[in-house]
């Protein structure tokens, strides 16, 4: 039994005394002893080695306290496992040097065996659950077909992913293959997750934002949605779509357990748009961190007061920055800790 299953309570919509909190990106640059280990290995070597990828992960469990953990991974080891090299350049992100331009290029791409390709992410969750030895639950993640089609397809990160959206526009039958084949690897890899030990999934779509609203029912939501069918038997479902609050009404129709707002929509338009009965995670600006402390904690309580207590996990709407002051970040859980209603 997980002692503190504050957040697996409010995933399934149970009354709780008050919300639980963690941080996107709570295992990282912020803390100086992640950068410590940052310094010496490069990052897939972090991602790709379970005891660096563990340490990562727990790191902020024993530093800042959040109520659930968040597997140290990256959204791009699945196209990775698909064939597709993934280089991470500092301080320009990630490149892919030879991007998916034809069907030609498309064909190439395949479906691994997740249990041989990407069976080092297994091996983390396990030493994982074995550090947290049930103290908090452990999130696995992964990013949506539509993001990771971006970086596939335009080789690096972008403002506007034009290359990526022009490629669904002028080769659709293409590009609908190469979603495809990233949405059952990613059905394959989750599920692994959870049978391996992880409590909960999220699906990151960080750049559906980029696409009209009917563009991103054809070329995002769909396949977001055959992820969330798939794995609602298994496990309790997150989807987080930056940008993408045109589409919570139709999200909130699915079976995910919660959906993941950013911080241009309002609690109470998100409220409204998802009907009111889905629980809700974020909105918290990132820069918002760099406010002085009593700040910090004077928002977070009227955020709760504005999403209400119950069905409501406080999150950044976003990941949070690596300049963020390790004791703002502490504030900002515990400005949860200390609500009372």
């Amino acid at each position: 039994m997980i002692q503190n299953d504050l957040f697996l309570r409010a995933l399934k919509g149970e009354t709780v005394e008050r919300p639980p909190v963690w941080m996107m990106r709570q295992a990282g640059r912020y803390l100086p002893e992640f950068r410590a280990l940052r310094d010496k290995y490069d990052f897939f070597t972090r991602c790709k080695t379970p005891e660096l990828a563990a340490e990562i992960t727990v790191q902020p469990i024993r530093i800042v306290k959040p109520d659930a953990a968040i597997l140290f991974s990256d959204i791009l080891v699945v196209p990775q496992a698909m064939g597709i090299d993934v280089e991470l350049k500092d301080n320009i992100g990630p490149i892919i040097p030879n991007p998916i331009r034809s069907a030609a290029d498309v064909e190439k791409v395949y479906i691994p065996d997740v249990q041989e390709s990407l069976g080092y992410v297994m091996d983390a969750i396990k030493l994982t659950k074995e550090m947290l030895n049930n103290e908090v639950p452990l999130i696995g993640f992964a990013g949506s077909p539509w993001t990771i089609f971006c970086y596939a397809v335009e080789g690096k990160g972008s403002k506007s992913f034009d290359t990526a959206k022009g490629f669904c526009f002028s080769q659709p039958e293409a590009a609908h293959v190469l979603l495809q084949k990233i949405t059952d690897t990613t059905i394959a890899y989750l599920i692994e997750k959870v049978k391996t030990g992880v409590n909960a999934v999220q699906i990151f779509d960080s750049w559906g934002g980029m696409l009209s609203p009917v563009d991103y029912q054809e070329f995002s939501w769909k396949y977001i949605n055959q992820i969330v069918e798939a794995l609602a038997p298994h496990t309790e479902v997150i989807v987080f779509g930056k940008g993408c609050w045109f589409a919570l009404n139709d999200m909130a129709k699915s079976k995910a357990s919660a959906l993941g707002v950013d911080w241009t929509c309002s609690p109470q338009n998100a409220r409204y748009l998802t009907g009111g009965n889905i629980t809700l995670q974020g909105n918290f600006d990132p820069s918002r961190l760099l406010s002085p402390i009593p700040t910090i904690k004077k928002m977070v309580h009227e955020m709760i007061d504005a999403f209400g207590k119950d069905k409501y996990i406080v999150n950044l709407g976003h990941g949070i920055l690596p300049n963020i002051p390790v004791d703002h970040a502490k504030a900002f859980i515990e400005a949860v800790k200390e609500y009372q209603k």
